[in-house]
């Protein structure tokens, strides 16, 4: 889900956040969010590919190793 960006004068509810579902939500302005570098989001993104392909490390392995001090293993 793409986020929201909205543009608030202080009072008056924008129709971005009235046409979101009951929830949790965290906002934070556009100003202080960080962007990603082309590098960054093609790690990311070939990241998700591999835990789609099943190829992903068990969290509980990767909480061992963390524990441990050890190193991956990729």
């Amino acid at each position: 889900m793409e986020p929201k960006v909205i543009e608030w004068d202080g009072s008056h509810v924008p129709e971005e956040l009235r046409s979101l579902p009951p929830g949790r939500y965290a906002i934070e302005s556009v100003d202080r969010v960080g962007v990603l570098t082309e590098e960054e989001e093609a790690g990311i993104l070939a990241g998700l590919t591999e835990l789609d392909a099943g190829r992903g490390i068990p969290l509980a392995d990767v909480v061992r190793e963390i524990i441990r001090g050890g190193t991956s293993r990729r």
